[in-house]
């Protein structure tokens, strides 16, 4: 049975987004060999939306407030890309990687699964 999720990002400079998702995010690594770092995440959902675009898949961290996580972002000098928008399941918006990619933030406005 499936018993977790492995996400991986594709990074032009993963060693200072690894600092960045250990550093800023505070997200527990090990090092699985060789330097590869794997990052332990707090509880995840999965979630299926209609589109009538290419079929793709999204990345966002979940937060309980989403103004005070931008501003707690914002003092370690996290760039956040988007302006925060209501997405019916969320409010919504993003930060940027050291790498210059782009990662989701949202604070869920649905019920969480096993709650």
């Amino acid at each position: 049975m499936i018993n977790g999720a492995h996400v991986l990002f594709f990074s032009q400079d993963p060693e200072r987004d690894q600092e960045f998702l250990r550093d800023v995010l505070g997200f527990e690594d090990v090092d699985a060999g060789d330097g590869w770092l794997v990052f332990g995440l707090p509880p995840t959902e999965l979630a299926t939306h209609p589109t009538d675009a290419t079929p793709t898949c999204e990345l966002y961290l979940a937060c309980d407030d989403i103004s005070a996580t931008i501003g707690e972002l914002q003092d370690q000098g996290v760039e956040i890309t988007r302006t925060v928008s209501n997405a019916g399941w969320g409010l919504v918006t993003a930060l940027r990687l050291p790498s210059g990619a782009e990662l989701g933030l949202y604070e869920p406005k649905h019920p969480h699964p096993g709650t």
